[in-house]
């Protein structure tokens, strides 16, 4: 893909008459550029500082962060026309760290002999483990490479704290219903690279559910339109009439039960979360295993695991905790099928722990405090005096240090005065 030989056609800098006609419809619709680009305006609308980095091309490095089929790739591909650095794919699925040495060497050659950039755009880049991330690092921290990565996991829990904090991340939201529309009736109507010219004509039904199904995923989406359209048999006046019966006989019913008016993603944790709470792991374990059966991502399934023993056990159980971030290191470290024991067995323990959700409402009495009132002052007596004019105007002025009461206690305020005396944290007495 190197501009010091004859260019090959290819989809990454194809314009819409350079679509392969054979690749599947979800590729030929992608975007060519912003004007196409729909769902993401958060990040790419005309004034947003992404977009400007975009089109005046001074990127640095970024990391794309958003579930799949939201437009990571098509982002890149966009980024790909409007830069004039050498714009290099590299996929972390198919590639290895000798690829990515060389792609390196001549990323400093094009900077040396022709003085130009690189942009080496990474997919899945979570793929790369922590020693094979650290490649990456001097080459960014020269400006070698401008890095691109694209990732559908958390890059807190991904991609190497160094790495990050020298990129920008950005974070793509699942496609709205709206959004989802859009690109569904583009590709239907869409004569040179979409459906057109198989007359496809849809129910408002069948549109929903097939909206539904893509849930948020435009790549989904595409796909299954595709495949219904291909599968159901033309009229004799050559319209393809899509409704439900034609959608029953194209999928499997079943196949649809991740239908967003379902909401089967959200129903299922929500299932297992009351379960947790209402201490019955019978019903937790279940919910548990329909999700993992469903092929839910086990590391989903730990961090709510994490959260809910501070939200709802609290220090009523301090080791729940500590439990359940050893589950995520174990669902990291062992992975699936093994990893479903450690599941198991995080599940088990925090659905029979005592239950105390103290430590979440207070905070949440604290919030509300907090905004209502302001910025309330400190009391001088709980501030730091580090110079001497802070201690002429009283700063620490009747601190009582308590590892010098006998009882190792004070009863000294630690509010400000309109707050004096509010209780936030309640414990549950059991």
């Amino acid at each position: 893909m190197g501009r010091d030989r004859e260019p090959e056609p290819d989809l990454f800098h194809a314009g819409p008459e350079g679509t392969d006609v054979f690749a599947p419809l979800a590729e030929r619709m992608r975007p060519q550029d912003f004007a196409d680009f729909v769902g993401q305006d958060e990040i790419v609308a005309p004034d947003r500082p992404l977009r400007r980095a975009i089109e005046s091309d001074t990127l640095s490095s970024v990391i794309l962060w958003g579930p799949p089929g939201s437009g990571k790739t098509t982002l890149a591909r966009i980024i790909a026309r409007h830069t004039k650095a050498e714009f290099v794919f590299f996929s972390a699925v198919t590639g290895g760290i000798p690829e990515l040495r060389m792609l390196i060497k001549a990323a400093e050659q094009r900077r040396a002999l022709h003085r130009q950039r690189t942009i080496l755009f990474v997919d899945e880049i979570h793929r790369f483990n922590k020693t094979q991330q650290d490649a990456f690092l001097p080459h960014v921290e020269r400006g070698t490479i401008i890095l691109l990565g694209a990732t559908t996991e958390n890059p807190s829990f991904e991609v190497i704290a160094p790495l990050l904090s020298r990129s920008m991340v950005v974070v793509l939201q699942s496609l709205s219903d709206e959004a989802m529309g859009t690109i569904f009736d583009r590709a239907v109507a869409d004569a040179d690279r979409g459906l057109g010219r198989l007359k496809v004509e849809l129910s408002p039904e069948a549109r929903r559910r097939l909206i539904g199904f893509g849930n948020g995923d435009a790549r989904a989406l595409l796909t299954v339109l595709e495949f219904v359209a291909t599968q159901t048999p033309a009229q004799p006046d050559g319209l393809v009439m899509i409704d439900e019966p034609a959608l029953d006989a194209a999928l499997l019913k079943k196949t649809l039960r991740y239908d967003r008016a379902g909401e089967e993603h959200y129903n299922l944790i929500s299932a297992y979360i009351k379960s947790l709470r209402d201490s019955d792991p019978d019903g937790a374990l279940y919910w548990l295993a329909r999700m993992l059966e469903g092929g839910e991502d086990p590391k989903f399934i730990a961090r709510r695991m994490v959260v809910f023993a501070s939200e709802d056990i609290g220090n009523a159980d301090p080791m729940a905790l500590v439990l359940a971030t050893a589950v995520v290191q174990a669902v990291e470290f062992v992975g699936l099928p093994e990893a479903q024991i450690n599941l198991a067995q995080g599940t088990t323990y925090l659905a029979t722990c005592r239950k105390d959700n103290a430590s979440y409402m207070g905070l949440l009495e604290a919030v509300k405090d907090a905004r209502a009132f302001g910025n309330l002052g400190v009391p001088n007596h709980l501030r730091n005096a580090v110079t001497s004019l802070m201690k002429d105007l009283g700063y620490g002025k009747g601190y009582r240090y308590v590892h010098e009461d006998p009882a190792a206690k004070t009863d000294q305020a630690h509010l400000p005065e309109p707050l004096r005396g509010k209780k936030y944290y309640r414990p549950k007495q059991q």
